[in-house]
Protein backbone atom coordinates (compact mmCIF):
# COMPACT_ATOMS: atom_id res chain seq x y z
CA UNK A 1 0.00 0.00 0.00
CA UNK A 2 1.24 3.48 -0.84
CA UNK A 3 1.92 5.69 2.19
CA UNK A 4 0.78 9.21 1.28
CA UNK A 5 1.89 12.54 2.72
CA UNK A 6 -1.65 13.06 4.05
CA UNK A 7 -1.48 9.78 5.99
CA UNK A 8 1.88 10.74 7.46
CA UNK A 9 0.58 14.19 8.43
CA UNK A 10 -2.48 12.64 10.06
CA UNK A 11 -0.32 10.31 12.17
CA UNK A 12 2.05 13.18 13.06
CA UNK A 13 -0.87 15.30 14.28
CA UNK A 14 -2.02 12.44 16.51
CA UNK A 15 1.40 11.49 17.92
CA UNK A 16 3.63 14.56 17.56
CA UNK A 17 6.43 12.35 16.18
CA UNK A 18 8.72 12.99 13.22
CA UNK A 19 8.01 12.24 9.55
CA UNK A 20 10.38 9.26 9.27
CA UNK A 21 9.03 7.54 12.42
CA UNK A 22 5.44 8.04 11.24
CA UNK A 23 6.27 6.74 7.75
CA UNK A 24 7.97 3.66 9.23
CA UNK A 25 4.98 2.98 11.51
CA UNK A 26 2.50 3.28 8.63
CA UNK A 27 4.59 0.91 6.47
CA UNK A 28 4.75 -1.62 9.32
CA UNK A 29 0.98 -1.29 9.82
CA UNK A 30 -0.06 -1.45 6.14
CA UNK A 31 -1.38 2.11 6.30
CA UNK A 32 -3.76 1.50 9.22
CA UNK A 33 -3.59 4.59 11.47
CA UNK A 34 -4.70 2.84 14.69
CA UNK A 35 -2.21 -0.01 14.20
CA UNK A 36 0.50 2.57 13.47
CA UNK A 37 -0.25 4.38 16.75
CA UNK A 38 -0.08 1.05 18.62
CA UNK A 39 3.22 0.21 16.86
CA UNK A 40 4.70 3.57 17.89
CA UNK A 41 3.50 3.15 21.45
CA UNK A 42 5.10 -0.29 21.78
CA UNK A 43 8.33 0.87 20.14
CA UNK A 44 8.42 3.92 22.40
CA UNK A 45 8.14 1.75 25.50
CA UNK A 46 10.95 -0.51 24.28
CA UNK A 47 13.16 2.53 23.61
CA UNK A 48 12.26 3.97 27.01
CA UNK A 49 13.30 0.82 28.86
CA UNK A 50 16.76 1.09 27.29
CA UNK A 51 17.12 4.62 28.70
CA UNK A 52 15.80 3.82 32.19
CA UNK A 53 19.28 3.39 33.74
CA UNK A 54 20.57 6.79 32.58
CA UNK A 55 21.25 9.48 35.19
CA UNK A 56 18.76 12.33 35.56
CA UNK A 57 20.32 15.39 37.17
CA UNK A 58 18.30 18.14 35.46
CA UNK A 59 14.60 18.88 35.28
CA UNK A 60 11.87 21.26 36.35
CA UNK A 61 9.13 21.68 38.94
CA UNK A 62 5.77 21.36 37.22
CA UNK A 63 2.69 22.87 38.82
CA UNK A 64 -1.07 23.08 38.57
CA UNK A 65 -3.41 25.45 40.42
CA UNK A 66 -7.13 24.71 40.14
CA UNK A 67 -9.23 27.63 38.84
CA UNK A 68 -10.94 27.85 42.25
CA UNK A 69 -7.56 28.64 43.83
CA UNK A 70 -8.27 26.00 46.50
CA UNK A 71 -6.14 23.15 45.15
CA UNK A 72 -2.54 23.16 44.00
CA UNK A 73 0.12 20.62 43.03
CA UNK A 74 3.90 20.75 42.65
CA UNK A 75 5.72 17.88 40.95
CA UNK A 76 9.46 17.33 40.46
CA UNK A 77 10.22 15.85 37.04
CA UNK A 78 13.83 15.02 36.19
CA UNK A 79 15.61 14.53 32.86
CA UNK A 80 19.22 14.23 31.69
CA UNK A 81 20.03 17.69 30.27
CA UNK A 82 19.08 21.29 30.85
CA UNK A 83 18.49 21.58 27.09
CA UNK A 84 15.56 19.13 27.25
CA UNK A 85 14.38 20.55 30.60
CA UNK A 86 13.76 23.91 28.88
CA UNK A 87 11.68 22.52 25.99
CA UNK A 88 7.93 23.13 25.84
CA UNK A 89 7.39 19.38 25.49
CA UNK A 90 9.15 18.66 28.79
CA UNK A 91 7.37 21.53 30.57
CA UNK A 92 4.09 20.03 29.35
CA UNK A 93 5.03 16.75 31.05
CA UNK A 94 5.28 18.54 34.39
CA UNK A 95 1.97 20.34 33.87
CA UNK A 96 0.17 17.19 32.72
CA UNK A 97 1.38 15.14 35.68
CA UNK A 98 0.58 17.95 38.15
CA UNK A 99 -2.95 18.13 36.70
CA UNK A 100 -3.24 14.35 37.01
CA UNK A 101 -2.16 14.46 40.69
CA UNK A 102 -4.72 17.21 41.35
CA UNK A 103 -7.48 15.09 39.82
CA UNK A 104 -6.56 11.55 40.96
CA UNK A 105 -4.94 12.27 44.35
CA UNK A 106 -2.31 9.47 44.42
CA UNK A 107 -0.45 8.80 47.69
CA UNK A 108 2.85 7.43 46.35
CA UNK A 109 4.87 7.82 43.14
CA UNK A 110 5.80 4.11 42.83
CA UNK A 111 4.76 0.85 44.54
CA UNK A 112 8.31 0.62 45.97
CA UNK A 113 7.47 3.63 48.20
CA UNK A 114 4.59 1.87 49.96
CA UNK A 115 5.63 0.99 53.54
CA UNK A 116 5.96 -2.75 54.20
CA UNK A 117 3.36 -2.67 57.01
CA UNK A 118 0.78 -1.03 54.69
CA UNK A 119 1.37 -3.71 52.03
CA UNK A 120 1.14 -6.52 54.59
CA UNK A 121 -2.14 -5.13 55.94
CA UNK A 122 -3.56 -5.05 52.39
CA UNK A 123 -2.39 -8.63 51.82
CA UNK A 124 -4.11 -9.77 55.03
CA UNK A 125 -7.38 -8.11 53.94
CA UNK A 126 -7.18 -9.76 50.49
CA UNK A 127 -6.34 -13.19 51.93
CA UNK A 128 -9.34 -12.88 54.23
CA UNK A 129 -11.56 -11.97 51.26
CA UNK A 130 -10.25 -14.94 49.24
CA UNK A 131 -10.73 -17.40 52.13
CA UNK A 132 -14.44 -16.53 52.10
CA UNK A 133 -14.65 -17.78 48.50
CA UNK A 134 -14.12 -21.39 49.66
CA UNK A 135 -11.15 -23.76 49.74
CA UNK A 136 -8.49 -22.80 47.24
CA UNK A 137 -4.89 -24.00 46.89
CA UNK A 138 -2.28 -21.71 48.48
CA UNK A 139 -0.70 -20.82 45.11
CA UNK A 140 -4.09 -19.75 43.71
CA UNK A 141 -4.77 -17.66 46.80
CA UNK A 142 -1.43 -15.86 46.38
CA UNK A 143 -2.12 -15.21 42.66
CA UNK A 144 -5.49 -13.66 43.53
CA UNK A 145 -3.88 -11.59 46.32
CA UNK A 146 -1.17 -10.32 43.93
CA UNK A 147 -3.87 -9.42 41.38
CA UNK A 148 -5.71 -7.41 44.04
CA UNK A 149 -2.44 -5.70 44.99
CA UNK A 150 -1.96 -4.65 41.36
CA UNK A 151 -5.40 -3.06 41.51
CA UNK A 152 -4.42 -1.36 44.79
CA UNK A 153 -1.31 0.09 43.10
CA UNK A 154 -3.49 1.57 40.34
CA UNK A 155 -5.47 3.42 43.02
CA UNK A 156 -2.66 4.80 45.21
CA UNK A 157 0.50 4.95 43.02
CA UNK A 158 0.87 7.80 40.54
CA UNK A 159 2.80 5.83 37.91
CA UNK A 160 0.27 2.96 37.87
CA UNK A 161 -2.88 5.09 37.68
CA UNK A 162 -4.80 5.44 34.40
CA UNK A 163 -3.64 8.77 32.94
CA UNK A 164 -6.33 11.40 33.47
CA UNK A 165 -6.01 12.85 29.93
CA UNK A 166 -6.08 9.41 28.24
CA UNK A 167 -7.20 6.48 30.39
CA UNK A 168 -6.18 3.96 27.72
CA UNK A 169 -2.67 4.31 29.18
CA UNK A 170 -1.12 4.64 32.63
CA UNK A 171 0.99 7.60 33.76
CA UNK A 172 3.98 5.27 33.36
CA UNK A 173 3.04 4.67 29.70
CA UNK A 174 2.64 8.42 29.18
CA UNK A 175 6.11 9.09 30.60
CA UNK A 176 7.65 6.29 28.52
CA UNK A 177 6.14 7.85 25.41
CA UNK A 178 7.78 11.17 26.30
CA UNK A 179 11.12 9.42 26.92
CA UNK A 180 10.94 7.95 23.42
CA UNK A 181 10.01 11.31 21.91
CA UNK A 182 12.56 13.46 23.76
CA UNK A 183 15.35 10.88 23.70
CA UNK A 184 16.20 11.19 27.39
CA UNK A 185 15.34 9.34 30.56
CA UNK A 186 12.55 11.07 32.53
CA UNK A 187 11.76 10.40 36.19
CA UNK A 188 8.89 11.67 38.30
CA UNK A 189 10.68 12.03 41.63
CA UNK A 190 8.07 13.43 44.01
CA UNK A 191 4.92 15.53 44.28
CA UNK A 192 3.03 17.63 46.81
CA UNK A 193 -0.74 18.18 46.65
CA UNK A 194 -2.31 20.87 48.81
CA UNK A 195 -6.07 21.36 49.16
CA UNK A 196 -7.42 24.26 51.19
CA UNK A 197 -8.66 23.13 54.62
CA UNK A 198 -7.49 19.53 54.10
CA UNK A 199 -5.85 17.77 57.05
CA UNK A 200 -2.15 16.83 56.65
Amino acid sequence: MEITAAMIQDLRSKTGLGIMKCKEALKESAGDINSAIEYLRKKGMADASKKAHRTTSEGRIGYYIHHSGKLGVLVEVQCETDFVAKTDEFLDVGRDIAMHVASMNPIYVEPSEIPADVLEKEREIYRSQVSEMGNKPANIIEKIVEGKLTKFYSLVCLMDQPFVKDDSMTVRDYVKGKIAKLGENIIVRRFARIALGEEK
